[in-house]
């Protein structure tokens, strides 16, 4: 039994070797598209998304995903591309962090053999009681500033996205309007008049 749980434990360690956690992905990202974008690493075995539960009002808010790939040679090759280039997935401006997983990661995760924890209720009079208060209220100072800084970021991003959006709506309006003016002929009269010449390209 022991040892079935060893085996287990082992096969889970490769797996996590084997996986690249990605971070600062756009919302119209899905498995297939990573994929696809991944695929020119290797072979992808299997995505799985991690819930975003900060700022659930956003629209724009990121993705975080567990990628496993064949070989850890592949995920460790996706990490450093992604450390020394910007790699975007469907949609700026958000380009795409990549780390190696961590075991906590998994919901998945088989316990370690042997392994025994034990709790107990602290009394106020004990010694620890005041070391595990210190360390809840650090938690808390830890994850609030983390909840903070993340807003702040997915802020930005929000501003940024609609400015690339305003900028491409100039883009396409520019465009119909050329589009436009070759179907009306009008185009071609102004080449015409001041002798010039047009060319598909």
């Amino acid at each position: 039994m022991e040892s079935e749980a060893e085996k287990e434990l082992l096969e889970f360690e490769e797996k996590v070797r084997k996986t690249v956690y990605l971070d600062n992905l756009s919302p119209q990202v899905t498995s297939a598209v990573i994929k696809t974008a991944l695929g020119q690493f290797g072979t992808v075995l299997n995505v799985q998304f991690i819930r975003n539960y900060n700022n659930k009002e956003s629209k724009n808010k990121a993705q975080c995903a567990l990628v496993e790939m064949e070989t850890d040679k592949q995920a460790k090759a996706i990490i450093s591309e992604m450390k020394n280039y910007p790699f975007m997935m469907s949609g700026m401006p958000r380009p795409v962090r990549a780390r190696d997983a961590c075991a906590h990661m998994f919901v998945d995760r088989p316990r370690k053999p042997r392994r025994k924890l034990q709790c107990k209720w602290v009394d106020p009079k004990d010694p620890d009681f005041e070391v595990a208060n210190k360390i809840k209220f650090l938690v808390r100072k830890h994850t609030a500033e983390a909840a903070y800084l993340l807003k702040l970021q997915l802020e930005e991003e929000e501003k940024l996205a609609k400015q690339q959006a305003e900028a491409l709506n100039v883009n396409y309006k520019k465009y119909e309007m050329i589009e436009k003016l070759q179907g009306d002929k009008v185009l071609g009269q102004l080449a015409n008049r001041y002798r010039l010449r047009i060319t598909d390209d």
